[in-house]
């Protein structure tokens, strides 16, 4: 699914990207090998410079991006709590929670807009809360729902697609948004 003539394509950015532009550095402690952890790093950072520059596509949507690390503990009484932590050290397997903020910086109504999401390349797609999420599992140029999808392999047949192949995440938000109101999206990723 693409977008209709007339919407706008704003593509919400990595974690450490601001919704201005302005770019934020988180420093992750790892347990991986001094060489993995290159590689994860040398992947994220191709990532965030295939970013542009401004997350603003539409003058009307400004966005903002935050994410978390799905901490699950046990309080006093042995009930399972699930805590939502700022990223201090991650490691391969912890579950990442991606929050995107949207709100209408206008004077006037935005409606029928489109917000697209790449996926780090260190995490693996586990889930986006919400049926409304369409999944691109060839870096943006087809979309639809994961169970829909298709993998073109070597010797040209094709398989189902899996949430590690997903690169890209978009929601086509269809109900008008007045002057001044905002909305939240999230979905869940796992450190490869």
């Amino acid at each position: 699914m693409g977008s209709a003539s007339g919407d706008a394509i704003i593509p919400a950015f990595l974690p450490f990207v601001h919704a201005a532009g302005e770019s934020r550095t988180r420093v992750f402690a790892s347990p991986l090998r001094p060489r993995q952890l290159v590689m994860r790093t040398a992947a994220l950072i191709a990532c965030a410079a295939l970013a542009p520059p401004e997350a603003l596509a539409s003058d009307q949507i400004a966005l903002d991006n935050n994410i978390f690390v799905e901490r699950v503990t046990r309080d006093g009484a042995g009930r399972t709590r699930i805590l939502l932590e700022e990223p201090k050290a991650v490691a391969p397997g912890d579950r990442l929670v991606f929050v995107l903020h949207y709100r209408n910086a206008s004077e006037r109504a935005a409606d029928r807009f489109v917000i697209t999401n790449p996926l780090p390349a260190a995490v693996r797609y586990a889930d986006a809360g919400d049926k409304g999420a369409l999944v691109s599992v060839d870096g943006g140029r087809s979309w639809g729902r994961l169970g829909e999808m298709t993998v073109a392999l070597a010797d040209g047949t094709r398989r189902p697609a899996q949430p590690a192949d997903v690169t890209h995440l978009r929601w086509a938000i269809q109900k008008p948004v007045p002057a001044g109101g905002s909305g939240k999206l999230m979905f869940r990723g796992v450190v490869r």
